[in-house]
């Protein structure tokens, strides 16, 4: 089953407490989903023997075809040459294919108003301390406008990170809260930028309708125990699109962090959102408020994979384009989905599992 959409059975995450005391973490859990047994099934019940047998037949053929798929959801935007958004295309102006096969459109939308919940990421290290306080009022510009224009239902959750992540305030709708909030951030050395993209997706996962990672940060990578393929992956598990907003006090390459700017437009690029590179000031308040018109002009696409044969890598690779040659489409590169099954291992699957490593929380919650 594809790990693809917001209500897909399959792979969840599901929380655990962490006995630290620190926060919490998540751990994977699989499993098959019988719908109308009124229960999940245990390896000792004789009907889920009898699936498990016929699985393991079926494995043993040349050519493994998916059956009973779930739908995947890609939410996408499209530019045009000079960077404007195009929001009047159809349903027959998109063409999706899936590991190279094309797949028909069974689901469109434009202008989604299905609610947004968004997580805001703030760099609180050493290395940001003196530009923090023009950010968090940037920031705090930009989620008025994002809540007072848009759907009562849509969340913001605000964290932020140094070498710790830590959720600031948990998803709400109250901007009052938010704000107060955002004046009281603050940090000191070291950079977990990784930590704090794979933690937060987790807490993403468990949310519905669309999801959204905004990170402001000079792009400084130092602590992170996780590497920026686990960071993109835990996103891609959460359909989340992730925003950077790499500040840029310091424009010559020699004194940039060129490594960690790729690395966020890596993410960005894989999980079909757009990198902005501002300075402070009105640079960087233009870049927020690029992101909230992003963000109410979008096109919710879905499919039914079909003909896809299983491949030895979860990952299947989308490829969304249109029939006009001068319009560019931004959407995730890929999903987690099903895969050939390993004779090596049986119980080997694919998991996204923190060893202990958390996000400290102050609770807060409206």
């Amino acid at each position: 089953m594809a790990k693809c959409g917001w209500k897909g059975s399959g792979i969840k995450m599901f929380p655990s407490p962490v006995r630290n005391g620190v926060g919490r973490h998540f751990r994977l859990l699989s499993w098959l989903d019988f719908r109308g047994f009124g229960r999940v099934k245990t390896a000792a019940d004789p009907v889920f023997l009898l699936l498990a047998c016929a699985v393991a037949l079926f494995a043993q053929e040349s050519t493994v075809f998916r059956a009973n798929v779930n739908l995947v959801r890609i939410v996408a935007t499209v530019h045009n040459k000079a960077g404007e958004l195009v929001g009047a295309l159809g349903k027959e102006d998109f063409d999706i294919s899936d590991n190279g096969v094309p797949q028909e459109v069974a689901v469109f939308s434009r202008q989604t108003d299905q609610p947004l919940s968004v997580a805001l990421l703030i760099d609180v290290s050493g290395s940001t301390a003196k530009d923090l306080k023009f950010e968090t009022d940037s920031a705090a510009r930009f989620l008025h406008v994002l809540l007072a224009e848009g759907n009562l239902e849509d969340r913001v959750a605000l964290y932020s990170f140094d070498d710790a992540v830590r959720m600031v305030h948990n998803y709400s709708h109250n901007f009052a809260a938010l704000d107060a909030a955002l004046k009281k951030v603050g940090g000191s050395a070291g950079t977990s930028l990784f930590d704090a993209i794979y933690l937060t997706a987790h807490e993403l996962e468990i949310r519905e309708g669309r999801k959204v990672m905004v990170i402001i940060s000079d792009g400084g990578e130092t602590t992170s125990r996780y590497d920026s393929h686990q960071a993109l992956q835990a996103a891609q598990l959460a359909d989340t699109v992730i925003y950077p907003v790499i500040v840029m006090p310091i424009t010559n390459n020699a004194g940039r962090n060129i490594g960690g700017e790729n690395a966020l437009k890596f993410m960005a690029d894989g999980t079909g959102g757009r990198t902005f590179l501002p300075s402070l000031g009105k640079q960087l308040d233009k870049a927020f408020d690029d992101i909230v018109i992003e963000l109410r002009t979008e096109y919710v696409l879905g499919f039914y994979p079909r003909n896809v044969p299983l491949p030895k890598d979860p990952f299947h690779r989308l490829q969304v384009s249109v029939k006009r040659p001068e319009l560019q489409v931004s959407a995730r590169n890929g999903y987690y989905g099903e895969a050939e099954p390993r004779a090596a291992n049986p119980d080997a699957r694919t998991s996204v599992k923190p060893d202990g490593a958390g996000i400290r929380k102050k609770k807060q919650e409206n």
